[in-house]
């Protein structure tokens, strides 16, 4: 069955930036045929967009599905006086309440034009199972791409580091859950896991090396938080006599199968050494604008070549869920940091598309070209607030965020007129109050 897009302004995203006025996309099994702005091919169905930009689906690189239950809370705090308050609340977290969080959280990343969802999970409460599971099963009920990861802490507050001991589990567990967990990846890129030890300041060294070693083994991609506040820095150095990149770095970590999350602390050796080592960065505007932890240096990294995609983050540190807001978000604060040149609205949007797939090793997503899978987003361009845009690229980024109009997952609508075509959005809000209420009780 072939499904032919027409009358669109497709931003293909590809390695030209190559636009297509009045454009179409032809896509037959989940995979994109062919894209153009010429003669239209034969196709079984063809379906007018009436204008509309279709840009790839964006990718997020970073994000905690189950903190959608805990939104608006420590709001005045600093990123380790905000986990110090919320772990005693996330140790409530049991296989339902990570089910219903998971729902609302993708749902919201589905309605914002985000089709694919890197989660990191870390949080293990003694005695919950089924936990990576449940949001695996939620993302395959709403029709989303994931990558899962099976996070871990080691390092407790008896032995110096931030979470509590009950939320803390032994190194072999770790690896060995992480180790079946693997089981889980598809062979269509639907579920794809990776392993993700959560800090420097709540897993040991052996962990990570030996979390290193065994996703090397599996072939997995490794992701942790990194230099994310000042705080962090003088962690590290008063622990591990050193800045958060050099422990990174004497730890092995520092390749092209790893990204790090935040990366707000850095200076221009440790840009160098990314850029060097291959390492990506996962950009997260909102959530560090809000904990107050400062602005990433996206223009120098880009220009140092290193991979830079965006994340979400957390909903508890940013509580919108929407991916199209952080691609004007990463607009804005480049421009705050380096000027009004910084990033132009097509850098962004390729950050929050071709970026993200590169952060993730999918050569296969990010782009609308021939034989990439058919991962689309479509953004309408008459409403008020595009009124008078002459750009319509720009104008979508620049007036963001915005609700897509269609979004389609390997060719299959998950998104339709605005809304969710696999699950109901009242009864996924409806559920997710009472599991909220459930873990504040």
């Amino acid at each position: 069955m072939s499904l032919l897009l027409t009358d669109a302004y497709v931003v293909t995203m590809d390695g030209e930036r190559t636009e297509h006025d009045g454009g179409w996309i032809l896509v037959a099994d989940g995979r994109i045929e062919a894209v153009g702005a010429d003669e239209r091919p034969e196709a079984d169905e063809t379906a007018s967009l009436g204008g509309a930009v279709v840009t790839p689906g964006l990718v997020n690189t970073h994000h905690h599905l189950y903190q959608t239950l805990t939104r608006a809370r420590a709001q005045e705090a600093s990123l380790f006086e905000w986990l110090r308050e919320l772990y005693p609340v996330w140790a409530g977290i049991d296989e339902e309440a990570e089910y219903t969080a998971a729902r609302t959280g993708l749902a919201e990343l589905a309605l914002s034009g985000c089709t694919t969802v890197f989660d990191h999970h870390y949080v293990f409460p003694r005695g919950r199972s089924g936990l990576v599971e449940a949001e695996v099963r939620a993302a395959q009920e709403l029709g989303v791409r994931i990558v899962a990861s099976r996070g871990s802490m080691d390092l407790g507050e008896s032995d110096g580091g931030l979470p509590p001991d009950s939320l803390v589990e032994e190194l072999d567990d770790v690896l060995a859950d992480t180790e079946r967990l693997a089981e889980l990846a598809d062979g269509d890129g639907r579920v794809q896991i990776a392993v993700a030890p959560c800090s420097p300041f709540s897993v040991t060294g052996r962990l990570m090396e030996e979390s290193a070693e065994l996703a090397r083994r599996l072939g997995l991609a490794l992701h942790t938080h990194l230099a994310e506040t000042v705080e962090e820095e003088e962690y590290c150095r008063e622990l591990y006599g050193c800045r958060p990149v050099e422990y990174l770095e004497r730890l092995g970590w520092l390749a092209e199968d790893v990204w790090c999350a935040h990366c707000v602390h850095l200076d221009e050796r440790d840009v160098a050494t990314f850029a060097a080592t291959g390492t990506g960065v996962a950009h997260c505007p909102t959530s560090n604008l809000r904990l107050g932890a400062g602005v990433a240096p996206v223009r120098p990294l880009l220009d140092a070549g290193v991979r830079v995609g965006l994340g979400v983050d957390g909903s508890a540190s940013n509580e919108r869920g929407d991916l199209f807001l952080e691609v004007k978000q990463a607009l804005l604060v480049a421009r705050g940091r380096d000027g009004p040149a910084a990033l132009t609205a097509r850098e962004a949007l390729e950050l929050g598309t071709r970026g993200g797939a590169t952060l993730l090793r999918r050569d296969d997503l990010g782009s609308l070209e021939p034989g990439k899978r058919a991962d689309l987003a479509v953004w309408r361009i008459d409403g008020l607030e595009l009124g008078g845009a002459g750009d319509p690229v720009s104008g979508l980024v620049l007036s963001g965020p915005h609700r897509v109009d269609r979004l389609y997952v390997g060719g299959e609508e998950v998104v339709r007129d605005g809304r969710l075509v696999r699950a109901d959005e009242q009864e996924i809000a409806r559920e997710h109050r009472i599991q909220a209420r459930r873990l504040a009780a």
